[in-house]
């Protein structure tokens, strides 16, 4: 699953990697391409790669929105296992070591591909490490959160996450990580293994605006968890 936004320059190559690596593989598969609110060519590029390979299913949103999409994507999806990559990053071995731990029954239902775990290397500019750690830091501090990172690369196991993804009330920046949260706290099993990350583009969003609004919405977060908590 892709979510991708004015992503007209990579996502040729990137769906193109993608299928040619898990058509080696031998197993059936599906390349979902969630295209969201793009103004450049995007959304034609993925419908043409669509009709170009069965494999590949093109979605289209009209608002730009990361969670919103990977919400999408996660509930049409139709295999056992959901595995989320960015345009800009990804990593098939990641998906061979994660699917590997959510196929058994007793696996957990969400591998995180984490920036931050023993043996990673984030080799992105040390302003958004600095990021990630501070996000990290205040994910542990208040909601709890044991893995070290929500963000980015994900194996999913379908049926165990879509009852989840359902109850979330978060897109853009939050959506994954509430969807982390809702999985341990239903003791569902959330496993983190350490990737390597470069940057292929710079970002395309200010930290400067991006770190405000995304720790205002941690809080409101943590308030409408702890509201279904007291009804529940």
């Amino acid at each position: 699953m892709l979510p991708a936004h004015n992503e007209e320059l990579l996502l040729t190559e990137t769906v193109r990697d993608l299928v040619a690596g898990l058509t080696a593989r031998g197993e059936d598969y599906e390349v979902i391409i969630v295209e969201n609110g793009s103004h450049d060519r995007t959304a034609e590029i993925a419908r043409s790669l669509a009709d170009a390979c069965t494999s590949v299913r093109a979605l289209h949103l009209p608002t730009a929105d990361y969670g919103a999409a990977l919400r999408a994507g996660l509930l049409i999806a139709t295999g056992h296992d959901v595995v989320n990559f960015d345009v800009d990053y990804y990593e098939l071995a990641f998906l061979d070591r994660a699917v590997a731990l959510t196929r058994p029954d007793g696996g957990p239902a969400i591998v995180v591909g984490s920036k931050r775990a023993p043996g990673a290397k984030d080799q992105r500019p040390f302003v958004r490490r600095v990021v990630t750690w501070g996000f990290a830091k205040a994910l542990r501090a208040l909601v709890q959160l044991q893995v070290s990172d929500t963000h980015g690369m994900k194996a999913m196991r379908r049926s165990a996450v879509v009852p989840l993804v359902e109850a979330c009330r978060f897109d853009k920046d939050l959506f994954d990580t509430e969807l982390v949260i809702r999985a341990e706290r239903a003791g569902l099993g959330v496993a983190e293994i350490p990737v390597t990350v470069t940057e292929r583009r710079p970002s395309r969003t200010s930290i400067l605006r991006r770190v405000p609004r995304t720790m205002l919405g941690l809080i409101v977060l943590r308030r409408a968890l702890r509201h279904e908590r007291a009804t529940a």
